[in-house]
């Protein structure tokens, strides 16, 4: 059983669970206007034109996004970072991509890490089949849950997909007693508004039964802007500004009635 991966980080979280070696998975079956990773979103390994450019001069080159790993080798790359993971109670991390798209492997993975044991967690968009989040449960000992948005049409609008399976996977989780950790686009223009926080924050709230153990509120940024010009594909966010400092402090000011740990960033 192998895997596509497309990047190997490992960094600390800033105000997060310590340092974290986190393998970001292929393919993804949303769209989002404003994805930081879109070598990530096809499911198979590619060749994509890269295009660097210094001052008035243009260079092109093919790169290959996607590398096969095996979950034996995923554990040896763990096992090479154990140290700084026990000393700052870090661990694994598998995002994307969306890694709920390689399930055997993802399970395997998982599987070996947690028997060595390795602290696991599962960046999602949240959007696949309940049995496949079903399997994943069992190895991972926090799921970092995106809630992109709360209205189905405009969540199909700038994701591509509608919400409902989403939500319906988060409740089961919650109903579960997984540990979870929403992740919260704002999006100028989508997102960044009080009015979507104010019904962020009922939604959260009438959940509160189940383990959500933080919020965190990840702003639009321009740093995946150089990857739409690098790999050549049209970048919907263009003309979008930056959400500020300001804004942000604003919207944690709205949730932080909910008694659960809000952060900036993540």
């Amino acid at each position: 059983m192998k895997g596509l991966i497309f990047s190997v980080k490992r960094y600390a979280i800033h105000d997060g669970p310590g340092i974290r070696v986190t393998f970001f998975m292929k393919g993804c079956p949303l769209d989002c206007w404003w994805c930081h990773n879109p070598e990530g979103k096809a499911a198979g390994q590619v060749t994509t034109e890269r295009i660097e450019r210094i001052g008035e001069r243009e260079f092109r080159s093919e790169e290959l996004v996607g590398m096969e790993y095996t979950p034996g080798e995923v554990l040896a790359k763990a096992e090479r970072d154990r140290v700084f993971m026990e000393h700052s109670g870090g661990g694994v991390t598998f995002s994307g991509g969306e890694p709920l798209m390689q399930p055997q492997f993802l399970v395997e993975a998982l599987s070996l890490l947690r028997s060595a044991g390795f602290h696991t967690t599962v960046d999602t968009s949240g959007y696949a089949p309940p049995d496949v989040m079903r399997s994943v449960l069992e190895y991972t000992n926090l799921f970092l849950y995106d809630i992109k948005l709360l209205d189905p049409h405009a969540h199909r609008k700038f994701t591509g997909v509608d919400n409902r399976l989403i939500i319906s996977n988060l409740d089961m989780l919650l109903e579960e007693g997984a540990e979870v950790v929403l992740r919260i686009p704002v999006i100028p223009g989508v997102t960044a508004e009080r009015e979507f926080m104010e019904q962020l924050r009922q939604f959260i709230e009438s959940r509160r039964g189940g383990r959500i153990s933080g919020i965190s509120l990840l702003p639009y940024h321009k740093t995946g802007s150089s990857k739409y010009r690098r790999f050549g594909l049209p970048d919907r966010m263009e003309r979008y500004s930056q959400v500020s400092n300001g804004h942000l402090d604003d919207y944690m000011e709205i949730l932080q009635p909910l008694g659960i740990h809000v952060r900036k960033g993540g």
